[in-house]
């Protein structure tokens, strides 16, 4: 896959479009004859409105105040202001909510837009001409102390782990201090400098990571990570702010208004509580708390933020059960197909994470946990329903309410907490049917069903993969919020629709074996299904229900304007969509040049 197909940018077209952006977010709103100016704030009437509120699902008219939706008009109630026969009064677009990406990761992705983009390298000899690149066009990357990063290389297209001196083979990148992060960023990889600062005697077994020694050293894979990562050189938090400045205008131009920001340490939400209150701060951000040592309690450092405007919000932490599918870091019950001789491993073990999981919820705290492997998933309910259990002890007998059709005595103290899991990505049948009946959140990214297609048999099996693996339509009941983990993957919240829907690659259009079927079509969803994936869901997610992912009065002005009416398009449309324009809190932060 071409890095113009998967990203769809390259570099300087990437930093021509924020310049563009910057410059559209300056302008006024428009002042078109289908905007009236109200007594207390503005009114604005589409040829079409879809608002997503059971009791108005189409309106006409909304207006705007103090950031939110104060009155929204079906059609008959705007005639005064519309007539019916003169579509010059109505803007020239069709209005869906504000989009929310479920789990992305906001800091790395402004990093990645100032890195080398490897997604879609397909040799080593690519790796290293991008790198080449990079250097030339950012002559002081790669000094001790401002190292050159990286992200999206897999080393399936490269037959093998990449190596130190796989860099070391053009003279040009010698010498530099080189971190390029795998495509799942649950592997990192190193130059030779880098490994030079190294201890000698590093430990041949790190609990829940791996240093890969063969074929050669330069590889280290979720927990061993934390080796090399102690090493870097951290960007200051001036750089940090424009890395989000730039990842949260890429993101307005997809048509997102939020994001769940999938772990960020305490120095971050620092940094996002001095942010949130600038014109800059164009995205409302749902973070989750991660400690400065992964999986720790550090109630110390925890923060907690809740903003009356919900620009940025902190009530959550992030917790990691397991690495990732394509590294073999996924704990799994049974040994992986290809890899017969393990089966993954856990970053934490089960009485552990139990046991963090509790600290965590009794303080307050919604708990959401990285679950990739079925093994990995299991602990994570075992986790989450003991946290409950702390909660809500009148309903400590979970023994009942298991039998079909009968409500599972922890639901209604779920409902409260609304505990998830992040990824949910490979479940035994078993342990779907608990998460049915406690209600607990799965957070899914449907690309990474599209992605991980071309090795997931390889790795799992068939019959793994056609009763636990890349669940949505199975989990529909449990309410799945949808995203995208970018960096790791795209942002753009349509082609996760399209993922959903189409069970095919965003990118090509294409399935598992290159041709036009979808993979596992018994797990796609309907367009309207993956659409509330990135609206209702995700405010539901976030204890935003109602609030967000609605056009109704006294929900977050928050919309997005696309040139066709949603429920007109063709799946196909979505490869290709682009949106008009972008609105938060009744201000435009993202217009189309053209």
């Amino acid at each position: 896959m071409s890095i113009l197909l998967r990203w769809g940018l390259t570099l300087p077209i990437v930093v021509v479009a924020l310049a563009v952006a910057y410059r559209l977010q300056q302008q006024p709103l428009d002042g078109s004859s289908s905007t009236f100016q109200l007594k207390d704030g503005e009114k604005y009437c589409y040829k079409g409105i879809r608002t997503h509120d059971t009791e108005q699902p189409s309106a006409q008219c909304f207006s705007v105040i103090n950031g939110e939706f104060k009155t929204v008009w079906s059609p008959a109630e705007a005639g005064g202001d519309v007539d019916d026969d003169d579509d010059e009064q109505l803007i020239d677009g069709y209005v869906i909510p504000g989009l929310w990406d479920g789990h992305g990761h906001l800091l790395q992705y402004g990093e990645f837009l100032h890195s080398v983009d490897l997604f879609g390298s397909q040799t080593l000899g690519d790796v290293r001409s991008r790198m080449k690149t990079y250097i030339a066009n950012n002559p002081d990357a790669g000094s001790r102390d401002n190292w050159m990063r990286g992200v999206g290389w897999d080393q399936s297209f490269f037959g093998r782990m990449p190596t130190a001196a796989d860099i070391t083979l053009d003279a040009s990148l010698r010498g530099l201090y080189v971190m390029l992060d795998r495509i799942d960023v649950h592997c990192t990889w190193v130059s030779q400098p880098v490994l030079d600062l190294l201890p000698a005697d590093l430990p041949d077994v790190v609990p829940g990571g791996e240093i890969i020694r063969e074929p050669g050293m330069g590889v280290f894979c979720d927990n061993a990570m934390d080796l090399v990562m102690q090493l870097w050189p951290k960007p200051g938090p001036d750089v940090k702010a424009r890395h989000v400045k730039s990842a949260m205008q890429k993101l307005n131009e997809v048509g997102l208004v939020g994001m769940h920001d999938a772990g960020a340490t305490p120095g971050t939400l620092d940094l996002y509580s001095e942010l949130a209150s600038s014109d800059d701060w164009t995205l409302r951000v749902y973070s989750m708390l991660e400690c400065d040592q992964r999986n720790a309690y550090c109630p110390d450092e925890a923060i907690k933020v809740s903003r009356e405007d919900h620009r940025f919000s902190v009530r959550s932490v992030k917790l990691f059960a397991d690495g990732a599918l394509g590294s073999w870091g996924s704990a799994m019950i049974e040994p992986y197909t290809d890899h017969p001789w393990t089966s993954g491993s856990m970053l934490i073990n089960a009485s552990s994470l139990i046991e963090v999981s509790k600290r965590w919820a009794a303080d307050g705290f919604q708990v959401n946990i990285h679950a990739i492997g079925d093994l990995a998933n299991r602990n994570a309910i075992d986790a989450l329903e003991a946290a409950l259990v702390q909660q809500c002890p009148e309903a400590a007998d979970t023994t009942a309410g298991n039998d079909d059709g009968q409500v599972h005595p922890l639901a209604s103290c779920q409902d409260q907490h609304r505990f998830r899991i992040e990824h949910a990505q490979i479940i035994h049948p078993l342990d779907q049917r608990r998460i049915h009946s406690i209600g607990i959140l799965p957070s899914i990214q449907p690309t990474h069903a599209t992605s991980d297609m071309k090795y997931a048999i390889d790795r799992l099996g068939s019959e793994r993969l056609g009763n636990s693996a890349y669940r949505m339509r199975s989990l529909l009941p449990a309410h799945p919020v949808l995203g995208s983990d970018f960096p790791v993957e795209p942002p753009n919240p349509f082609h996760g629709i399209y993922a959903a829907v189409a069970r095919r690659s965003p990118a090509t259009g294409r399935g598992a074996d290159g041709g036009p079927d979808g993979w596992h079509t018994e797990e796609a969803l309907t367009m309207d299904e993956a659409l509330w994936g990135f609206t209702g869901a995700p405010a539901y997610g976030a204890f935003l229900d109602g609030q967000a992912g609605v056009i109704k009065k006294g929900a977050l002005a928050d919309w997005v304007v696309l040139d066709r009416p949603f429920e007109s398009l063709d799946v196909e449309d979505l490869r290709t969509l682009t949106v008009k324009e972008t609105w938060v809190g009744g201000k435009r932060v993202y217009a189309r040049s053209h």
